[in-house]
């Protein structure tokens, strides 16, 4: 027969408070968790650990600041031309020369032995053009020689046959001795129409040929100016005047034909060479004004050249500088604004601050009345220049803005400053 167990009065007084106990915790776990949704996770900060800049209404530039690269606007390079080892440096890197000037001295013996051989193969075909032209002339006499020893004989067969005919009719001369005189005087008259055709062949050979021999030697001497210029290239000299910005060479250094020795600079001809993001590509167009920043003025200029070759994301332009923009100098950094043409007469402003690198601009803390706390607001911002944001949605004129950096309170809704 089982036996009825009865629970202990103390157990069930514990466990009646533990029920109690759990409520309790959950309720006010649940308070706090609707709370903290309801009002956001908040942070205390001091007042001067940041930065609070207040939204005003005015003009918009819409000016992009960059940093730009002083290069000069023309450069000559100086290449070898024949190739050869350096025998002598006149100049040093850094100096300014005139045209004309010499700057390196190149050696190469395989050049001057070509030249000597071409020297000699022009010389050689000379001598033969004139051979030739002697070998002709005699020819050419010998023929005219020839020519007058046969008209010779037609005119003394001619007299003598005018001479014969009377005397045969008469029986003092045979008919014999006549057909004799007329054999011989056909035959130099045939001769004479054969060397006067010899002549005219002869003398149109010897016009192709000597204009041949002549076309040859002309070809010759070419050739031979031209290694005589590329050995009076083994001394280079200046092509312009300006300054030496480059010279690498050494002496005794050995240069490949078409290698890069040097480099001059046109004095007082720069320009700006700025590298922009790939995103203002689009946007960038030519005569759009720069305003460059001198030491002591500001001077506007235009982009004059645009590089749409994008390398690491970025692109490049080429602003020219007048000549009176004073003293700067190769490689030399300055600060301009590329005016990109957006301006607005009327517009929302925030100051720049390092905000923008947590919240992306999507998002400020905006102070309330009393400025003792700072509410998490979203926001839309615009185009931006060197000391602004253009503001599109969230905030209005007067509203005061933490500009400073976010990133020790970023997550926080709401911010309470002492």
């Amino acid at each position: 027969m089982d036996k009825k167990i009865e629970r202990s009065k103390s157990l069930i007084v514990f466990k009646k408070v533990s029920f109690f106990v759990v409520i309790v915790v959950i309720s006010v776990a649940a308070y706090a968790f609707s709370s903290n949704q309801s009002g956001g996770r908040s942070q205390n900060i001091n007042i001067e650990s940041v930065t609070i800049s207040t939204v005003s209404q005015g003009a918009f530039i819409d000016a992009l600041s960059l940093r730009g690269q002083v290069v000069p606007k023309t450069t000559i390079y100086l290449d070898s031309i024949a190739g050869g080892q350096v025998e002598q440096r006149l100049v040093e890197q850094g100096d300014f020369v005139e045209k004309g000037q010499p700057l390196v001295r190149l050696s190469n013996t395989n050049l001057q032995l070509d030249v000597m051989s071409r020297e000699a193969q022009v010389t050689e075909q000379l001598n033969f053009l004139r051979n030739t032209q002697m070998n002709m002339a005699t020819s050419r006499l010998n023929l005219r020689r020839d020519l007058l020893e046969i008209e010779l004989q037609i005119s003394h067969l001619s007299r003598r046959l005018k001479q014969s005919e009377p005397l045969v009719k008469s029986g003092v001369l045979a008919k014999d001795r006549l057909d004799e005189i007329n054999q011989d005087l056909t035959y130099y008259q045939a001769r004479k129409e054969l060397t006067l055709e010899r002549q005219q062949q002869e003398n149109s050979i010897r016009k192709v040929q000597i204009a041949q021999l002549e076309d040859s030697a002309k070809m010759l001497e070419k050739n031979l100016q031209f290694a005589r210029n590329n050995l009076d290239n083994l001394l280079l000299k200046a092509p312009v005047s300006g300054y030496l910005s480059e010279l690498d060479v050494e002496i005794g250094e050995s240069k490949n034909r078409g290698a890069r020795l040097g480099q001059i600079d046109i004095p007082n001809e720069y320009k700006l060479v700025i590298r922009l993001d790939e995103f203002y590509l689009n946007q960038v167009q030519r005569d759009m004004a720069v305003r460059v920043e001198l030491e002591t003025s500001h001077i506007t200029a235009k982009v004059s050249k645009i590089d749409s070759r994008v390398s690491q994301s970025q692109f490049q332009i080429e602003v020219d500088l007048p000549k009176e923009v004073g003293s700067i100098k190769r490689g030399q950094s300055i600060n301009v604004e590329l005016m990109l043409g957006g301006n607005k007469d009327n517009a929302l402003l925030l100051n720049r601050g390092a905000f923008f690198s947590s919240s992306g601009g999507n998002w400020v803390y905006v102070m309330e009345q009393g400025n003792d706390k700072a509410v998490r607001r979203d926001i839309r911002l615009g185009k931006k220049n060197q000391h602004y944001f253009e503001v599109l949605e969230g905030l209005i004129a007067g509203d005061k803005v933490i500009t400073s950096s976010y990133g020790n309170f970023d997550k926080a809704q709401q911010l309470h400053i002492d």
